[in-house]
């Protein structure tokens, strides 16, 4: 068989079980497929998503859904006050009967970490998952120890409790590769939420719900080495930097959108185009992935936020205004 045409039918297999990964996590979660979306656009581009949602809107689910769909290994730590470091990462223990010390691996040692309420942590806490999500390994007693792959943390936060809580710096957010907003459910898809509660419907129990694995590893491997095929001409490329460079300039902000932010935003519009089954990006590609790649990375002058003005306002001003490519 010719290689080309090897190639193409493994990109095309890959994106069909990523695909399906809708339809499946559907099966325990109603209307949340921006969020689905943004999930596999982050595990195709091997970042981090932050999840902001008020509580009871299943953030929690939604990335344990994806996990079960996916096959791969998930842990989940409930963010406190109390959380230390090597709660986290894991810590060396004394076994009395070698009478060495010996690695226990945190629960950071896994393919998808759910980091609940993770601004409820001090930041000494927070900035334990740092190095996890940047240099993808951990530093116990001056030893690196690598993480596995894939390897993904979605925390969420809840945005509207300030009470107990510390917000997270600038320098984690931007680690961050997308920020997804979990919204309350439409009044349809509420009552298909209790219809399904009604019918023995069990979160705890996704194996009952019919949740299956539809996708794996060498799935999430082959769709990678797609995207990074995808073409981005030199006129997108201007276009996401201009986007970014009118973040910088806004009289709304005191903080625009970094390079790191621009590299972000052009390569989870590649990720999308891939998904949407085209192997260049377009323009509309950039604009899907503004908000989520942008709004975490602007901050936002005390006088335009007690005027009513948001991130995504500011951002959405700025993609109506930027010229776009032809």
């Amino acid at each position: 068989m010719d290689p080309t045409t090897d190639n193409a039918a493994s990109s095309d297999g890959a994106r069909s079980s990523l695909e399906s990964l809708r339809t499946e996590i559907s099966k325990a979660v109603v209307g949340q497929d921006p969020a689905v979306t943004g999930l596999v656009v982050a595990l195709l581009c091997r970042g981090h998503v932050l999840l902001e949602g008020v509580p009871g809107v299943a953030k929690t689910l939604l990335v344990r859904a994806l996990a079960a769909s996916l096959e791969l290994d998930t842990k989940r730590v409930q963010f406190t006050p109390d959380l230390m470091p090597s709660d986290v990462t894991g810590s060396l223990v004394y076994d009395a009967r070698s009478t060495e010390f010996s690695f226990q691996p945190g629960p950071v040692f896994t393919n998808l970490l759910l980091a609940d309420e993770i601004n409820r942590t001090p930041p000494k806490t927070q900035s334990s998952l740092l190095e996890a999500m940047e240099e993808r390994q951990v530093t116990v007693d001056g030893t690196p120890r690598p993480l596995p792959e894939p390897f993904l943390v979605a925390a969420t936060q809840n945005p509207v409790e300030y009470e107990g809580t510390y917000p997270l710096p600038e320098a984690q957010l931007d680690r961050f590769l997308l920020k997804l907003t979990v919204p309350l459910p439409s009044r349809e898809d509420e009552i298909n939420v209790l219809k399904r509660h009604a019918e023995g419907f069990n979160p705890r129990d996704l194996r009952a719900a019919g949740v299956r694995p539809v996708a794996g590893p060498a799935d999430l491997e082959a769709a990678r080495a797609a995207v990074a095929k995808t073409t981005v001409s030199p006129e997108i490329t201007a276009y996401v930097v201009d986007i970014c460079r009118a973040t910088r300039e806004s009289p709304s902000l005191t903080l625009g959108v970094s390079p790191r932010g621009a590299t972000a935003l052009l390569s989870t519009a590649r990720a999308w185009a891939w998904l949407t089954g085209r192997d260049y990006v377009i323009p509309d590609d950039v604009k899907a992935l503004a908000l989520p790649a942008l709004r975490h990375r602007v901050q936002l002058r005390p006088e335009a936020e007690m005027e009513g003005v948001t991130a995504d306002s500011v951002i959405n001003a700025i993609l109506a205004h930027v010229p776009v490519p032809r």
